[in-house]
């Protein structure tokens, strides 16, 4: 049976997506075996790189790398462009909805997110790998799941697609939230992701006062992590090619 239009851009997607993290952008990863093999557990990811690569390239990466299934929650703006759509969905990429990120863990799913959300893409190339603030609203999940919290740092995309300034009529034209002045292509930056050791969560409390006050302690350690986190993997490269 022949492939339809669809099989046949997904299959191309896929094989770009793996290109460019074996070859284009040489991805080296550490401390994947800090990922528990079961159980509900949340991957919380610096987000960085004009147009948000850094999503796909790290999906990839646990494809390959990790027995079990990572689902990573996306924008809705990745389910406008239909081929884009079909290939995050069979990817296990789903919409922003943190009523769908909690019934997948409560069913001992894995599930990896950006906190920092488009303000960690949005900023310009000058502030490169200075993290936005956390959104708490992954510390709550984690909460209510019991699901422990896995820092994870990307490095290199910043440098793939540098941020240099906005278009504001291109980004009214097309609906987007911004518009990015930057490279066509993906420049070819050197790329490491690790994996950090998960932080525990604490016992939700009956107080909401109290469990506000732990979502926002867990929500900051796991910043103040994947901060460190990156800090270190910089220093690490010769140069942001090399």
């Amino acid at each position: 049976m022949q492939e339809s239009v669809g099989e046949i851009s997904d299959n191309a997607l896929r094989g770009l997506t793996s290109w460019l993290a074996d070859s284009y952008f040489r991805v080296e990863t550490s401390g994947i075996e800090n990922v528990p093999e079961s159980g509900p557990v949340i991957l919380v990811a610096n987000h960085s790189g004009a147009w948000a690569l850094d999503g796909f390239i790290l999906n990839e990466v646990l494809d390959r790398e990790l027995e079990r299934q990572v689902d990573i929650m996306a924008s809705s703006l990745v389910f406008r462009f239909p081929v884009l759509a079909s290939t995050a969905r069979k990817a296990g990429i789903f919409d922003n909805d943190p009523t769908v990120g909690l019934s997948r863990l409560e069913s001992g799913k894995a599930v990896g997110l950006f906190p920092e959300g488009f303000a960690g893409v949005r900023k310009p190339f000058r502030q490169r790998y200075r993290l936005r603030t956390f959104s708490t609203g992954f510390a709550v999940t984690a909460m209510r799941a019991g699901a422990p919290v896995v820092p994870v740092s990307i490095v290199g995309a910043e440098e793939a697609y540098p941020k240099l300034g906005e278009v504001d009529f291109l980004a009214r034209l097309t609906g987007l939230p911004y518009f990015p002045v930057t490279t066509l292509l993906p420049l070819p930056s050197k790329w490491l992701i690790s994996f950090g050791e998960p932080i525990p969560v604490p016992v939700r409390s009956d107080s909401f006062a109290e469990r506000a006050a732990a979502a926002r302690l867990l929500c900051d350690e796991a910043q103040a992590t994947v901060q460190k986190m990156v800090d270190r993997d910089r220093a690490r490269r010769a140069s942001p090619f090399h």
